[in-house]
């Protein structure tokens, strides 16, 4: 019998204050944004980011939106289904407490959000949108990490040594794919090391080819990592028996970032901003 690792029964509530109850889930975001913020901070200060502290104060707010707007809507649109019989409320898309983000929504609201504001306010959309791509591996990673935490969004049935006996099939012992930490591994660590040496040594002299590669290294990792996750359970595969939603996706961001990074290649800026190794 092949010996597989227990799921160590992480508790998702750090701690319970009455109704109150503090989630490792909202502890993620909340560390990640605020590691995100003080080196955005640094980049303000140091002039490598064309905006003022008010500015970057405002741009938060903004992105908060466009994540949580464009993450529920896009669970809503992509994910979604309705059980059968069952009428929901008609309030229920805005229900962000009953759970179901999605990544994909998530990037089209914080891109309409980006687009938008540096519109208002005048300031220029590439070097920030860089800047941004750069930065999201961050905040991914602590959240694939509050993924695993969760018990939720787990892996296919495996026969691998690291499998994982998650809560659900504690009963038949069945292993699963830690899918969240292989997307931690690579949404996080390795997302962010491929973009810092693309602009580190090519994307300075392109502006906004940074954001256009995020798209295509994130889309293939998350392509490749969901042939470990398991499908979700209301949409299973999409197509072809292997198909899943994600994938679908994912798709469509690789070929979006390519296109965007051929445009963005045959327009090199004239002073190519300093590294963040200089300023983090």
């Amino acid at each position: 019998m092949l010996a597989f690792i227990q799921y160590p029964h992480l508790n998702p509530v750090i701690v319970q204050l009455g109704p109150i109850a503090i989630r490792w889930y909202g502890l993620a975001y909340v560390a990640g944004l605020a590691i995100c913020y003080q080196i955005l901070v640094r980049m303000v200060k140091a002039g490598t980011l064309p905006m003022t502290r008010e500015d970057l104060s405002d741009l938060i707010g903004w992105l908060a939106l466009g994540v949580v707007g464009g993450g529920r809507a896009g669970w809503w649109l992509f994910y979604h289904r309705a059980e059968a019989g069952v009428v929901e409320p008609w309030w229920e898309p805005f229900a962000i407490w009953h759970g179901g983000m999605s990544f994909h929504g998530g990037l089209i609201g914080v891109t309409l959000a980006l687009v938008i504001w540096t519109r208002v306010k005048k300031i220029p959309l590439w070097p920030v949108a860089d800047v941004a791509a750069r930065l999201t591996p961050i905040g991914l990673f602590f959240g694939r990490i509050a993924n695993f935490i969760n018990a939720e969004l787990v892996g296919r049935p495996t026969t691998v040594p690291w499998g994982v006996i998650f809560p659900e099939d504690a009963a038949t012992g069945l292993a699963r794919h830690p899918s969240q930490l292989y997307e931690a591994a690579l949404e996080g660590p390795a997302l962010f090391l491929s973009l810092y040496l693309w602009h580190r040594f090519i994307g300075r002299r392109y502006s906004g080819s940074t954001a256009a590669m995020f798209l295509v290294v994130y889309g293939i990792f998350r392509f490749v990592v969901e042939f470990t996750r398991e499908p979700d359970v209301q949409l299973g595969y999409i197509a072809w028996g292997w198909l899943t939603m994600g994938q679908l996706l994912s798709a469509v961001i690789v070929l979006v970032g390519l296109i965007l990074l051929a445009w963005r290649m045959t327009r090199p800026q004239m002073a190519p901003e300093q590294p963040m190794t200089q300023t983090t």
